[in-house]
């Protein structure tokens, strides 16, 4: 089969795609956890932090940043520890929750703080920060794309343009699943306060993690 709209091999991309998506992240994990503490419409509004903030990684990816990259290790370095940086402070404000919510006295305490929270809260804002801040997501859309144009076709933009539709269809998907599940872990949560604690601070220590990872890796 030859390619369509300048895409070498759909399928395999199809594939890879999938494969990705469904590896556990931070982004998927703050989706799932905003989704099972705040309910679908935050969950939803974080997806959309998600999506904005691939789809701009695809922008400068058909753009060329990875020349920049190269030429510029410094920049490189910049968004690394930018990264590292909003990816613990992300999880030690988790972490604050999972305290405030295991010292509340009672649930009602509990409902009280998320009826206040959407007030000083952006999942919007934090998870779109999350994606565009991760340089290992960067280069990945970099190198990923690129191998799937054909240098030959006339319109390279269409077929970005089509890579990141496919990308962004198998993130919905993904995100979607997560943002029920979320409502599932919800439906506990206010029936189980340290239970929410205990998944807050798993969360945290998650996030915690990446950020580690991505500023010693």
């Amino acid at each position: 089969m030859g390619p369509v709209l300048g895409i070498t091999d759909i399928w395999t991309y199809v594939l890879g795609t999938v494969a990705i998506v469904l590896l556990p992240g931070p982004n998927s994990l703050f989706v799932l956890s905003t989704a099972a503490r705040r309910g679908v419409p935050s969950g939803y509004r974080a997806a959309a932090g998600v999506f904005l903030g691939d789809t701009v990684l695809m922008v400068l990816s058909a753009a060329g940043l990875a020349s920049l990259l190269k030429a510029y290790p410094p920049v490189f370095l910049t968004i690394k520890y930018g990264g590292a940086i909003y990816l613990g402070f992300v999880g030690v404000q988790m972490l604050r929750g999972a305290w405030r919510r295991w010292r509340s006295p009672a649930p009602v305490a509990v409902a009280s703080q998320q009826a206040a929270a959407p007030q000083v809260y952006h999942p919007f804002r934090r998870a779109a920060l999350i994606s565009l801040l991760n340089p290992k997501a960067i280069l990945f859309f970099v190198s990923f794309f690129i191998q799937f144009v054909d240098p030959s076709y006339a319109y390279p933009a269409l077929s970005f343009l089509a890579l990141g539709l496919i990308a962004q269809l198998a993130s919905t998907l993904y995100l979607t699943l997560l943002i029920f599940a979320g409502t599932f872990l919800a439906a506990q949560f206010r029936r189980r306060r340290r239970l929410a604690a205990g998944a807050a601070t798993a969360a945290g220590t998650l996030f915690l993690g990446f950020g580690l990872k991505l500023a010693t890796g």
